[in-house]
């Protein structure tokens, strides 16, 4: 495992993907694994000069020869755009290209050819109309995971960078509907995916999952919403007798000071910017989004396609950097977990 390349998909071609492509792999000597990407050669020579970027390209057909060919220029292995791509214009007569080279990474992955899957950020518009049936990245995800006959896993997302790592009990859905479908079953399940990613991808032994309230305080003993009551500290107790090591519900303004942080390895947030806040706050460049609960490690920027910027050069390769790491250090983990396990 760790002698492979991480596999890193195209994105939205008219977004940033290939503009901090490029430039990650400029920085290719600050502690980045070698990846190859799944692009159009064309476009991003075109891109390279459009940018004045010196970034050759080496187009490979076996992603073992990254290995070979990573220190002195970018490997590709080739996926046509039917059309030249515009930055800051999609054209849906590109999406399928761009949901073949996801679905590429992960049968590279799957077959034991590529260590990982970054994804660059996807256009979720412009693969609609091209008839795209899924609510996003990590549903298709999910569903590239699932082999014949087996059950679709159960993604968790999981927002990370240096200092705090966070988990969601639900994602993009209204306040309201967060606080009218939170549930018990799903705190569970959530928090066990997430005990067990820790433990598998980022070898920590004994994982420490801090939950967060949902109301002010923690609901201040019910004056202010029982969901605590009725809620969440139900889940805790379920977790805690399967041995888990949760602790909360903590009130959401104190647990992510400075003091609070060594407290615990995850934060479990009962909504979306309950969890995003604080981690964009103390890292908004270096973040990085994982899903976690797929039989192979998936990461990708904590950013869009940042139409207004795209091909311009303003974009910031931090977050694709830092998801290359994470990616390379989550498979390495995974694989010595493994073996240690003999599974």
């Amino acid at each position: 495992m760790d002698t492979l390349p991480v596999a890193l998909t195209m994105g939205e071609p008219a977004g940033v993907g290939g503009d901090i492509t490029l430039k990650a792999w400029l920085k290719r000597s600050l502690g980045l694994p070698v990846f190859f990407t799944i692009d159009d050669p064309g476009r991003l020579l075109s891109l390279a000069k459009r940018l004045h970027l010196d970034v050759p390209v080496r187009m490979i057909s076996d992603p073992l020869e990254a290995l070979d060919h990573f220190h002195h220029a970018l490997p590709v292995l080739s996926a046509p755009l039917p059309v030249p791509s515009v930055p800051g214009t999609p054209d849906s007569r590109n999406a399928q290209s761009v949901l073949n080279a996801i679905e590429r990474a992960v049968k590279l992955v799957q077959a034991g050819h590529a260590s990982s899957v970054v994804t660059n950020p996807i256009a979720k518009d412009a693969l609609y109309a091209a008839g795209f049936k899924f609510p996003g990245h990590t549903e298709f995800l999910a569903h590239l995971a699932a082999g014949q006959g087996e059950k679709t896993p159960q993604p968790v997302m999981m927002l990370a960078c240096d200092k705090l790592r966070v988990v969601l009990a639900t994602v993009h859905v209204s306040l309201a509907e967060a606080a009218r479908t939170l549930s018990t079953n799903t705190i569970c399940e959530v928090a066990r995916i997430t005990h067990a990613a820790l433990k598998r991808d980022f070898a920590i032994a004994q994982p420490r999952i801090a939950v967060a309230g949902l109301n002010p305080h923690a609901g201040e003993g019910g004056a202010m919403g029982r969901e605590e009551i009725d809620i969440i500290r139900p889940a805790l107790e379920r977790l805690k007798s399967e041995g888990l090591n949760v602790f909360g519900p903590l009130p959401p303004d104190t647990m992510f000071t400075a003091k609070a942080l060594p407290t615990y390895d995850a934060a479990l947030c009962m909504y979306h910017d309950q969890g995003l806040i604080p981690l964009k706050t103390l890292d908004f460049e270096s973040g990085v989004n994982a899903t976690l609960g797929l039989p192979f490690v998936r990461t990708s920027p904590d950013h869009g396609t940042a139409f207004d910027i795209a091909g311009t050069g303003q974009a910031s390769e931090k977050s694709l950097m830092a998801a290359l790491r994470m990616a390379a250090s989550m498979a390495h983990a995974r694989s010595a977990t493994l073996a240690q396990t003999g599974a």
